[in-house]
């Protein structure tokens, strides 16, 4: 989001927690026969602020913190359960990533920024393959080494290419984890940071099941489907019981 707004790229919209000015609404509405808001969509949060930079208007993604020192935020649990967190990576998986390609297309010819955030945002079937392999190339690499073990025989060294690609990817992913858990850390302290190691595991999980759900749905659309919103229930901390000097927790 912060890379967004410096590159002036269109922001999508996260539904709550964000304020739109009523001239742009307006505008919105009055292309669209009336209506800023889109039932056809599966993320119209996320359309409707690429419509706006379409427009020609700017987003911001705005850090405040009160007086307090606490940052103004809208809090609320993610799925806590493997079906709902899939059924809401699906949903927006399907309406950004497939379905989004066909509804909004791309920016404007010279908006060099807004394609790149696009293809960004709509990598994830592609992101989804490539982890897949990653895996499977990963279980068939053990037991390989396994079998040469068992077999006293030598495996194969890998070619000068791939010996060279792995020391950089190892340095990504070290320095994704790192960052992953250093902004954590940030928010909800030391013990979230390091339970978001783990958690990068079970994210690419969720991503596998939630990937082979939007493709579905998306087929189904493409076969005339009716446009079925897959919500899945939110759940909210106790305002009153949120202690504002504390930081929050997941």
């Amino acid at each position: 989001m912060v890379v967004r707004t410096a590159l002036g790229a269109g922001m999508p919209l996260a539904g709550t927690g964000c304020a739109m000015a009523p001239d742009m609404l307006r505008r919105i509405a009055a292309a669209r026969g009336g209506d800023p808001f889109d039932s056809d969509s599966l993320v119209e949060d996320y359309e409707l602020g690429l419509r706006i930079a379409e427009f020609g208007g700017r987003a911001l993604f705005a850090r405040v913190d009160d007086a307090s020192g606490a940052t103004v935020a809208v809090r609320a649990y993610f799925p806590d359960t493997v079906d709902a967190a899939v059924r809401q990576k699906a949903r927006w998986m399907t309406g950004i990533a497939l379905a989004g390609w066909d509804r909004t297309g791309w920016a404007r010819p010279l908006a060099l920024p807004d394609h790149w955030m696009r293809a960004r945002d709509r990598r994830a079937p592609l992101a989804v393959l490539v982890l897949a392999a990653a895996y499977l190339a990963l279980v068939l690499w053990g037991v390989s080494a396994v079998s040469h073990w068992l077999a006293g025989t030598q495996a194969q060294e890998p070619s000068d290419g791939v010996a060279a690609l792995l020391p950089g990817n190892a340095v990504l992913l070290l320095w994704r984890i790192g960052m992953r858990a250093a902004i954590t850390r940030q928010v909800y302290g030391w013990r979230e940071a390091c339970w978001s190691v783990p958690r990068l595991l079970v994210g690419n999980y969720i991503a596998l099941l939630a990937a082979r759900r939007a493709v579905w749905r998306y087929v189904t659309m493409l076969r005339g489907g009716a446009v079925t919103w897959d919500k899945t229930q939110h759940h909210f901390p106790d305002v009153a019981a949120i202690d504002a000097t504390k930081r929050p927790t997941l």
